[in-house]
């Protein structure tokens, strides 16, 4: 309680409080990472001076802010038409990969005979490098074709998707069966009011894991051929033209695509389920 205006105490005072301490709190959070940013920056910049590192072998960050200013939207090597290209076949993959995972997912926990065949199936796709599947997409589909890389996303999206999800339908408290089972209820009442409910922080965490899993299948696949206006034939075409500044600002634009994947798919996280995130402790 806080004492009012005339010594009276006032009931939103503790409200008041925890709300500056959780602000300070999510302030605070963020100050270590803006440190380390800071230092890792005034540490290449100057640091690569110090010791004669050559700029194409790794050029400075301030080489780097320039190449994205100068190739931001026009050029040979327009970065932001580029990257909107690579983000289109990176959720394109991620979409097809999301809705293949999870309905083998849902099929597997809810008939052993399809998880008996389906799993090995999903466990050998993900042993099998991703490489391998880039020429089998380009003849299929077509070499300029968004979909054969979108493809690669998907493959690298499936197995972290059907892994978790499997596991958060399968996995339920015995109580929470029995009880149900005790009511009567049918197993679609089980599978909407117990399993999904569990298996949401599962499929989330596949999701934050698939985002930029998506993003480096996209990459991936445009590094062996396609249209020239996507991040993957940058990256390619501006080191074997020894524009290794342009490279640098590719590969960060990648970055901050999958840092923006990722972040969006927190937020939607705390907007879905945010008692979740008060069973783990940081909500």
């Amino acid at each position: 309680m806080s004492a009012g205006l005339m010594g009276r105490p006032t009931a939103n005072g503790p409200a008041i409080v925890r709300l500056a301490r959780a602000g300070r709190r999510s302030i605070g959070e963020y100050v270590p990472a803006l440190v380390v940013l800071v230092g890792g920056f005034l540490l290449l910049e100057y640091g690569l001076a110090a010791v004669h590192i050559e700029s194409f072998l790794l050029p400075r960050p301030t080489a780097v802010a320039a190449a994205i200013a100068d190739n931001w939207s026009t050029g040979r090597f327009a970065l932001v038409p580029s990257a909107l290209a690579t983000l289109e076949e990176a959720v394109i993959g991620l979409v097809v990969g999301t809705i293949a995972g999870v309905t083998v997912a849902f099929a597997s926990a809810r008939w052993g005979t399809a998880r008996g065949f389906l799993l090995p199936i999903a466990i050998g796709a993900n042993a099998i490098p991703i490489i391998a599947f880039a020429p089998l997409f380009n003849n299929w589909f077509g070499l300029l074709n968004p979909l054969a890389k979108a493809l690669m996303a998907a493959v690298l999206v499936f197995f972290p998707v059907v892994a978790n999800v499997t596991r958060g339908l399968v996995q339920v408290e015995p109580g929470a069966l029995e009880l149900m089972r005790s009511y009567a209820a049918s197993e679609w009442t089980i599978l909407r009011k117990v399993r999904i409910p569990n298996a949401l922080p599962y499929f989330f965490t596949a999701m934050k894991i698939a985002t930029t899993l998506s993003l480096i299948g996209a990459i991936v696949g445009e590094y062996f051929g396609g249209s020239s206006s996507v991040l993957g034939r940058i990256i390619v075409q501006s080191a074997s033209a020894l524009k290794f500044d342009v490279t640098w600002a590719a590969i960060l634009f990648g970055a901050a695509i999958g840092i923006v994947f990722y972040a969006i798919v927190a937020l939607a996280e705390r907007l879905v389920i945010p008692w979740a995130a008060v069973l783990r402790g940081d909500g």
